[in-house]
């Protein structure tokens, strides 16, 4: 293991991770949860847009989306992603790359149910990523749906969660003089025992 200290403390990458958010929490102004998540599409030309964390797990971060989405099927296709979490406020950021899997039962369930009723609704509401001709056609949709599935709807079998296991997880500080500091935790398979190093800025 790197020698590591201060902020970089610590055995369990995971853990780390839950304590960075934790601080994020208390400065950022607005989504500390917020993730730029990383996938390629069928030619392998990179997509990247912004998502919320809604887990930090004991072995994966987890999110949730319509599975229909560009982002659902490029990760369906590949099985892979990658995301940073990044504090304008801390001046750190947590690089992650690996194998992605489907949460789809009882806890996709049960974030579903703790969503704001009109999210629910605009979950199913919503043809996420398909071309739209007006909001007026979106919002006529919305009615459509409040109108069928109530106020008490149950999850749509195409939303769930997508869970991502790393391979590689990276922390990094902004340091003076661009003289960072970046420790990047690699294991060859889920399970596996971690290897840090210390990596130039």
């Amino acid at each position: 293991m790197a020698d590591r200290n201060g902020i970089f403390t610590g055995d369990d990458p995971f853990e780390l991770a839950r304590r960075w958010l934790a601080e994020a929490e208390k400065t950022e102004v607005n989504d500390p949860n917020a993730i730029a998540l990383a996938t390629v599409d069928a030619e392998g030309l990179p997509n990247v847009r912004m998502v919320l964390l809604k887990e930090i797990e004991n072995d994966a971060f987890v999110f949730y989306t319509n599975y229909d989405s560009a982002k659902g099927t490029e990760i369906a296709a590949t099985g892979k992603a990658a995301f940073v979490l990044h504090w304008k406020s801390l001046r750190r950021q947590i690089r992650v790359r690996g194998t992605v899997e489907r949460e789809d039962g009882a806890k996709a369930d049960a974030y579903y149910a703790s969503r704001a009723l009109q999210s629910r609704l605009g979950a199913w509401a919503s043809r996420q990523s398909r071309p739209l001709g007006s909001r007026g056609q979106l919002m006529a949709e919305v009615a459509k749906v409040t109108a069928q599935k109530g106020v008490s709807p149950r999850r749509p079998p195409f939303w769930g969660g997508l869970r991502i296991r790393p391979v590689e997880i990276e922390f990094w500080a902004d340091g003076a003089f661009r003289l960072h500091d970046r420790f990047r935790w690699c294991r060859t398979q889920t399970g596996a025992d971690w290897q840090v190093d210390r990596l130039y800025p």
